[in-house]
């Protein structure tokens, strides 16, 4: 039997209110997110292979190198005068809301989006200001650029109102992935997200992945 039109018109009503509110949801925090239907589903459409340089020692660190532990993954920069430093807070709570055991099954990562200006020597030392777990990566701005669109992160420079060039911000995505031991996509936490939210997260993930102890 067909849906009578009231019906039909109800239905088709709620299914866009549901997509907006979906997009909105997602873009908190950053101005160009978007995630088309068939990339929410845990899978590989989100992150992938990467080469980087992590800040505290130098070494050249790849996705291989966290192979067997959730990551955690987070987009910004140094500079950046209140997203990145509240989305780092949180995550930074919400490790510290687990266990040492658990948390040595997480690598909770900040990569740069601002090369120019994030040197190994700078991000080393802005990620230990928040947890002493947090791994700071940089490197060549072709591999960060490579990193960033394997996540879907997108971020555009702002000049400065005034002309100083050394004065830009950077608008950018701003969800924390949370990816498997495999290095597929399982969740995102959008910003804004509670710190005990994001830590339930991670020990739900943990159980799945039989990381739990």
């Amino acid at each position: 039997m067909a849906a009578d039109p009231p019906r039909a018109a109800q239905k088709r009503t709620f299914t866009l209110l549901a997509a907006v509110l979906l997009v909105i949801g997602l873009g908190l925090g950053g101005r160009f997110w978007l995630l088309a239907p068939d990339d929410s589903p845990a899978g590989t459409t989100i992150g992938g292979p990467f080469i980087l340089t992590r800040a505290d020692t130098g070494a050249t660190t790849t996705e291989a190198d966290f192979a067997g532990r959730l990551m955690l993954v987070y987009f910004g920069y140094t500079f950046c005068p209140d997203i990145c430093p509240t989305s780092l807070g949180t995550i930074s709570q919400a490790l510290d809301a687990l266990t040492p055991a658990q948390r040595a099954h997480i690598a909770p990562l900040f990569i740069t989006v601002d090369p120019a200006r994030d040197t190994a020597q700078v991000v080393a030392g802005y990620v230990a200001a928040f947890h002493t777990d947090l791994i700071g990566l940089t490197g060549d701005p072709d591999n960060l650029e490579a990193a960033a669109r394997t996540y879907r992160v997108t971020h555009e420079k702002v000049p400065d109102p005034e002309g100083n060039p050394d004065h830009y911000t950077i608008d950018h995505s701003s969800l924390v992935y949370l990816m498997g031991p495999d290095g597929t996509y399982r969740r995102h936490f959008p910003h804004g997200t509670p710190a005990q939210i994001m830590a339930d997260g991670l020990r739900e993930e943990l159980a799945a992945s039989g990381l739990s102890s």
